[in-house]
């Protein structure tokens, strides 16, 4: 494997990522040239959406290719043309051979939720203090436990237990929720998701932790259940406002994640005609919000 470094402005990001896939890159990674240096610029932005920017202001472009005279080629083109005034080629450099799956693995360790409760990857043993577990390996679905969102939601459906509850686990990624839900108790879960993939993930994680639930589209989910989970994001929570609260029973809880600390009022407006939410856990600059609905 050879990669081909490029430094480029902002404005080239787009148009070069183009171009080195039409020349076979293998993929194509950006970062910031200026990293670990007083220059050095944040971009932040939500997971599952788009970035808010391309690049940045000096980017580094890394581009992976199998032969090193395909990675000469794409650097010889790439000059060649218009587009790649003001960039410039840093260099190529063999990458050593390495196991790549171990390397990938090794990146995801347990994750502790609390310190009874843990997310375990199929290649680890659980943790000694581990009362409980989910087996969950990283894959195309949002939720493996190492996003502040997720384990604040299973904090709280550790803490709270679900003992014979029916509950919603609406956008349910890997299903996480879901499952974490089966372990603390739940005996009615339904899971749904806009994507089939998600779907998917979640009936197969599903079957790894040896849970039920029923997992499909949001057509899915009828009538009441005793708690409502949604991890999205802060947009798509106002949009679903009265569908999430429709499906709450008298009584139920309502449990929102997915929220930057800023939005938190937005959410508490969005939600004022049906809930009070009120921030029921926060971590890294994300909040969770809670609420109960009217007893019938």
């Amino acid at each position: 494997m050879f990669e081909l470094s490029l430094l480029c402005p902002e404005e080239r990001v787009d148009v070069l990522s183009d171009a080195l896939d039409a020349l076979d890159a293998l993929s194509v990674s950006v970062e910031d040239a200026d990293a670990q240096t007083p220059a050095e610029q944040a971009l932040f932005g939500e997971p599952g959406m788009p970035p808010p920017k391309d690049g940045w202001q000096r980017s580094r472009m890394v581009a992976l290719f199998a032969q090193e005279a395909a990675a000469k080629e794409a650097a010889d083109l790439l000059q060649a043309q218009d587009f790649f005034d003001g960039c410039k080629v840093l260099g190529i450099e063999a990458v050593a051979d390495q196991d790549w799956v171990r390397l990938t693995q090794s990146q995801f360790a347990p994750v502790e939720v609390t310190p009874d409760f843990w997310i375990v990857p199929t290649w680890h043993e659980p943790p000694a203090q581990a009362r409980q577990i989910i087996r969950l390996d990283p894959g195309l679905a949002f939720g493996t436990g190492t996003h502040p969102t997720t384990r604040m939601c299973l904090r709280w459906i550790a803490q709270q237990g679900l003992a014979g509850q029916h509950v919603l686990d609406y956008g349910c990624g890997s299903g996480i929720l879901a499952i974490g839900a089966a372990k603390y108790g739940a005996t009615r879960i339904d899971a749904v998701d806009i994507d089939e993939a998600a779907v998917t993930s979640t009936r197969l994680n599903a079957q790894a932790n040896h849970v039920d639930l029923v997992a499909g589209m949001p057509e899915l989910a009828q009538g009441h259940y005793q708690t409502v989970l949604a991890n999205i994001l802060a947009t798509p929570l106002k949009v679903l406002a009265p569908l999430l609260c429709a499906h709450v029973a008298p009584g139920g809880a309502l449990v929102l994640a997915g929220i930057l600390e800023r939005q938190a009022q937005e959410l508490q407006d969005a939600y004022a005609p049906w809930v009070q939410l009120q921030v029921a856990d926060s971590e890294d600059g994300w909040i969770l919000m809670t609420a109960q609905s009217a007893p019938a």
